[in-house]
């Protein structure tokens, strides 16, 4: 089952979420405040956080700065582009601006904890013909094994987490610190190039793309 914590300071909101999340069969963690969050954090680690941004204490800009690790969806009612692009480039994996439909939010938790659909276990991730099985550390094209380091096995493991989003830069070095110390930001660029040409070796086709001055995403055509 997995675990969404819930970082929301109006309880009207707060609720209605929970109650529709549990609906779906998640397990629902509650904070009111950016402090509480963290310290909420400390203790557990759930697979996804709804993060407000306007939180009592500690903002919840400050929080996401804080959470590593974790996929975040940042709530707000600031609509402005340029506050979208300062959270996505600050680490979070999705914007949904308030006030929002219960359908759209569902759709993007779905699509934040998708995980395969059964085939190679609960720890395996799908796109397309490739496949990352967690539980074996296995790459696989089709029928085809790929060998790929630990730093470009990390990296494919966090773009496909997140298939629709562009993951910036900063955001692989940060996450992927968890499972690999030797990438840097100098090296960054040639261990996704290794990568890329692996799985197109694999697979005839790319499976990753470059978004000039962001980051990189999976490749959908």
């Amino acid at each position: 089952m997995k675990h969404i914590l819930i970082v929301e300071d109006d309880i009207h909101i707060g609720n209605a979420m929970e109650a529709m999340l549990q609906k779906e069969g998640y397990q629902i963690l509650r904070a009111y405040s950016g402090t509480e969050s963290l310290l909420m954090l400390s203790d557990s680690r759930p697979d996804l956080v709804l993060l407000d941004l306007m939180l009592p204490g500690l903002d919840g800009e400050e929080v996401l700065k804080r959470i590593k690790g974790i996929p975040v969806i940042v709530l707000s009612a600031k609509a402005d582009i340029d506050k979208k692009v300062e959270c996505l480039m600050g680490g979070a994996a999705d914007y949904i601006t308030k006030p929002f439909h219960q359908k759209e939010l569902l759709a993007r938790v779905t699509v934040q904890l998708r995980e395969g659909t059964g085939i190679g276990g609960a720890g395996a991730m799908k796109f397309k013909d490739l496949m990352l099985d967690m539980d074996k550390h296995t790459v696989s094209v089709g029928e085809c094994s790929v060998r790929l380091t630990r730093t470009e096995y990390a990296i494919l493991k966090l773009l496909m987490r997140n298939p629709e989003q562009v993951v910036t830069k900063s955001l692989l070095l940060d996450r992927i610190s968890e499972d690999t110390p030797d990438c840097t930001e100098s090296s960054l660029k040639t261990h996704i190039s290794h990568l890329r040409a692996k799985l197109r070796d694999a697979g005839g086709r790319d499976y990753i793309e470059a978004v000039w001055g962001i980051g990189f995403k999976m490749k959908e055509k």
